[in-house]
């Protein structure tokens, strides 16, 4: 299978790479700006029309992109321009989201839209738990729902530390995985590519696709649920660290804070901010009944001031750590993930007002948004560790036969 984007193996197939190169930048001109003409075409990629031709040609025919005739002006002086979209109705792409305690499979269209999907549960302990259930399940939600759609491969995030090189979990604490081959156990059962990511690495890929426009330049992506992560784009392209490690907050020390961390110490950003810890807490103050997202969720809801307080206190910790990665790193976008900021603006601007406050560089609160891919973000960033392959490489990446199924 093709090397993830990522990869600092990764090569383009052949000569010098120049027909790839030049396929791969009009699809992304024609994701950004379509339907569009190819003259517009032309003009944002410095592209001659020929050129620019021959890769709509190509790009067709791979069932990336087509015409739209019922667009042309009915009057108009000269050749009519036919313009170019993205074709959503021949390809898309499946996307896992492994989390705690369960699961979610999506069929994700080309624009990066959520098709369908699917939670899938399960409380057992260790790898072949959840991993279990969601192989066995995958290829008859892919049956169920991709309709005349050609699947181009399946993208797996979670969590923690991911190599993408060898399709492996590395380590998710909460889930108990240590070195899961999850590339390999989903490629078994599916028959597909599988591309295999961290998710603040896929959602940083998906903001620069899909969200918010300077994301394109330079994007910090936070994510706080169970596990805490970052992960830092630039140029179109997200960085990958040595030994396949993103960004670590995680560990980053709380000053006051005395709670312990699963790494041993004291203090750590996780251990104070995490959805474990903070369901945790709501429970033993007796906010909601037992540690559970979604007690938590109706509480806030229905307005109840020790919940808000919580998720306030919370969302304050979080905007410390923007303001940090602000000034270590001035990104034009931080995107925050964190369930009850995506889910009530307010929490969003307590974590804006804390980091403008603590930073020295980010003064514009309105450069720290939520996914831009909406309440859907984890599933769409999943179906990206495929689509932003697609997007790089639309030559290599959806070399396939292109009847309908998995």
């Amino acid at each position: 299978m093709p090397a993830p984007l990522n990869s600092p193996y990764r090569q383009l197939r052949g000569g010098d790479g120049r027909r790839e190169a030049n396929t791969s930048a009009v699809l992304r001109t024609v994701l950004d700006h379509g339907p569009v003409a190819r003259t517009r075409i032309a003009a944002l990629t410095g592209l001659s029309p020929a050129a620019v031709s021959r890769q709509v040609v190509d790009l067709a025919g791979l069932g990336l992109v087509r015409e739209r005739p019922e667009l042309v002006a009915a009057a108009g002086v000269g050749r009519p321009q036919v313009p170019v979209d993205i074709d959503c109705g021949r390809v898309a792409v499946a996307g896992v989201h492994m989390g705690v305690p369960g699961a979610t499979l999506s069929l994700i269209d080309l624009r990066g839209r959520v098709l369908a999907r699917e939670d899938v549960s399960s409380r057992e302990p260790g790898p072949d738990g959840i991993l279990g259930r969601v192989a066995g399940r995958l290829p008859a939600f892919l049956a169920a729902h991709r309709g005349g759609l050609t699947v181009a491969g399946v993208g797996a995030v979670l969590g923690g530390r991911v190599d993408p090189e060898r399709g492996i979990a590395v380590r998710h604490e909460p889930l108990g995985w240590y070195e899961v081959p999850l590339r390999d156990a989903l490629e078994r059962v599916t028959g597909l590519p599988v591309y295999v990511d961290n998710h603040a690495r896929a959602l940083a890929q998906s903001e620069i696709l899909f969200g918010h426009p300077d994301a394109q330049h330079s994007i910090v992506a936070v994510f706080v649920g169970h596990v805490v992560d970052a992960a830092l784009g630039s140029g179109g392209r997200v960085h990958l660290g040595p030994r396949a490690a993103t960004s670590d907050i995680a560990h980053q020390p709380v000053p006051g804070s005395r709670a312990k961390c699963s790494c041993g110490r004291t203090g750590c950003f996780e251990a104070v901010v995490s959805d474990t810890v903070l369901f945790a807490e709501a429970a033993r103050r007796g906010i909601i009944a037992e540690p559970d997202r979604t007690l938590l969720s109706e509480a806030v809801a229905a307005g109840h001031p020790g919940a808000d307080a919580l998720v306030r206190r919370r969302a304050r910790l979080i905007g410390r750590a923007v303001a940090l990665l602000a000034d270590l790193v001035n990104p034009d976008v931080v995107v925050v993930h964190e369930t009850f900021s995506g889910a009530h603006p307010r929490y969003l601007d307590a974590i804006r007002e804390e980091a403008v406050e603590r930073s020295h560089l980010c003064e514009d609160p309105e450069r720290i948004v939520a996914p831009g891919t909406g309440e859907r973000a984890l599933d769409v960033a999943a179906g990206t560790a495929v689509l932003a392959n697609i997007y790089a490489d639309p030559l290599r990446t959806v070399a396939f036969d292109q009847s309908p199924g998995v």
